[in-house]
């Protein structure tokens, strides 16, 4: 009987995200990385018992971002000067990846997302009766993410 060698899948918690110009040392969360294709369902003539599916356009879902609140303002800076453009349309897009880490710190995977701006951003919560981090979180719009 043959032995082959065992490979473990890589944790979750080692990883980094690059954005055009902007460097954050850590995110404690980063999710959204989906698409889904829409389904078009097309009656042909003669075919009564089935219609086709066909493919329809792509849609991604936005990329959230969560990190402890520190005297870095790089993504907020980027998300108001989106909400003080975007009556003018000029959007600062930035392209960027998530990259998971081995437990060495070697890139193992990539994502590549395109033409992402920020669609929003929630503040931290604050609560007296915690010692919880507080947390800021932003949501990147864009338009496509591809595993590299």
């Amino acid at each position: 009987m043959a032995t082959g060698e065992l490979k473990d899948p890589y944790g979750g918690y080692n990883f980094r995200v690059e954005i055009d110009g902007i460097q954050r040392a850590a995110f404690q969360q980063v999710s959204g990385f989906d698409s889904t294709i829409d389904m078009i369902e097309h009656r042909e003539g003669g075919e009564n018992t089935t219609t086709r599916k066909l493919p329809g356009m792509t849609k991604y879902s936005n990329i959230s971002l969560k990190w402890g609140l520190t005297d870095d303002r790089e993504l907020y800076d980027w998300h108001r000067r989106t909400v003080e453009g975007a009556m003018r349309k000029q959007i600062e897009r930035k392209n960027g990846s998530i990259v998971l880490l081995d437990r060495a710190g070697g890139e193992v995977a990539r994502w590549n997302f395109v033409r992402a701006w920020p669609a929003k951003w929630d503040g931290p919560d604050f609560n007296a009766e915690t010692s919880d981090v507080a947390i800021e979180t932003l949501e990147l719009a864009h338009e496509g993410i591809a595993r590299a």
